[in-house]
């Protein structure tokens, strides 16, 4: 069956995600703000929602059409072939959003598109009542400048939700983000990858995973595991691939927080994650650590005063994350944060920066890679060297 699939993500990573669907062999349709569309089939709606780390749903699409009245979007909805996925007896609740569009009211919309499906089941099953019962196909809407499409979610429960953390710190960075930011990262198996305010762990597990190439959903239940019209051997066989695709690797992973609390969670959930083999988990502050005399990579996700701390004790922190951080050279550094004034407080402008989002809080992820002493000594040569012409 030729599906054409829809995969939604968090703003700014679009591209991640676009590579990671590539790699599973699939084409690229349209990308466009937070959401990807792709061609594929029974097969890769398995494989999308085990091995994506960086998608938060994996959708059917069903159609798009204009849609700048309620008539446009019942007739547009009731023309898509929903029999093909639901049944007499299942549910199809309604859900969706309207952004920059005519058909503003979602409630309304909602209506809308309930009545039309119902039509066109109405018109297949000689119905004019559904029990809903059976299997439940949530049924989503997305209007975008009165362009609606029309879309069932396979993965239930979002991707980010990857079953090792049932519990978390006050302040948690959504697991598909905190992938995302271990992989820009670049982690190498010679590369000491250190995250010092752990919190749950989250940043350090990602990065763990990626390297011994665990799948994100390997140890999770889908939604579209219910659909009769995928067999279930699809499922069976992209959870075997999962299992067949971890590595060995001898990458180690230093994950502290000056919360013993912290350490303790950040413990159990790798140890759910299988990654407790390739992490350290310690208390310490932040502002003392120390490289042990080998390569490495702070990678880490502080307060940003929006749940904890206060924004005096965030500056505070910040300037003295940057005069520490300053001694831990030639080590890279990676920490993302929603303060406008980051790269002031900590006292040093970024190499580069990317713009990214935690859940909805607009942030940056700040990247310091150049080699300062390196550069200093460069700096020097090329002014002996005009010295001595």
């Amino acid at each position: 069956m030729n599906i054409t699939l829809t995969a939604t993500c968090l703003f700014g990573l679009e591209h991640l995600l676009g590579e990671e669907i590539e790699r599973l062999g699939y084409d690229r349709v349209e990308t466009i703000d937070g959401r990807i569309t792709y061609r594929g089939d029974e097969e890769a709606i398995a494989l999308s929602n085990v091995f994506l780390r960086y998608a938060e749903r994996v959708f059917i699409n069903l159609g798009r059409f204009r849609a700048d009245t309620f008539d446009d979007l019942f007739e547009g909805t009731k023309a898509l072939p929903w029999e093909t996925w639901i049944g007499r007896d299942d549910a199809f609740p309604v859900k969706g959003h309207s952004i920059k569009s005519k058909l503003f009211s979602i409630p309304d919309c909602q209506r809308i598109v309930k009545r039309a499906i119902v039509d066109r089941l109405s018109s297949v099953y000689g119905l004019t009542r559904f029990p809903e019962t059976g299997v439940t196909y949530q049924v989503e809407f997305f209007i975008l400048k009165d362009e609606a499409t029309l879309m069932i979610d396979t993965s239930g429960d979002p991707l980010h939700k990857r079953g090792y953390r049932p519990q978390s710190n006050a302040a948690p960075i959504r697991e598909t983000l905190a992938a995302a930011i271990a992989a820009i990262s670049r982690p190498r198996e010679d590369v000491l990858f250190w995250d010092p305010m752990c919190g749950s762990g989250t940043i350090a597990i990602e990065a763990a995973m990626q390297m011994k190439k665990i799948a994100p959903g390997a140890r999770r239940r889908f939604a579209a595991e219910r659909f009769p019209a995928i067999p279930r051997g699809v499922w069976l066989s992209a959870r075997e691939e999962a299992r067949d695709t971890i590595v060995q690797t001898k990458f180690e992973v230093y994950a502290s927080d000056i919360d013993p609390d912290a350490v303790a969670l950040t413990e159990e959930n790798a140890k759910r994650a299988g990654v407790d083999d390739r992490i350290r988990a310690f208390q310490a502050d932040a502002r003392t650590i120390s490289a042990p005399g080998r390569r490495g990579t702070v990678v880490s996700n502080p307060p940003y005063g929006e749940r904890m701390m206060t924004a005096p004790e965030v500056e505070t922190l910040y300037r003295e994350l940057g005069r520490h951080f300053r001694d831990l050279a030639p080590w890279q550094i990676y920490i993302i944060s929603s303060v406008q004034n980051f790269e002031t407080l900590y006292g040093k402008r970024a190499d580069k920066t990317r713009k990214l989002y935690n859940g909805m809080i607009p942030c940056v992820l700040y990247q310091y890679f150049k080699n300062e002493k390196n550069d200093e000594r460069i700096r020097r040569v090329t002014e002996n060297k005009k010295d001595d012409g």
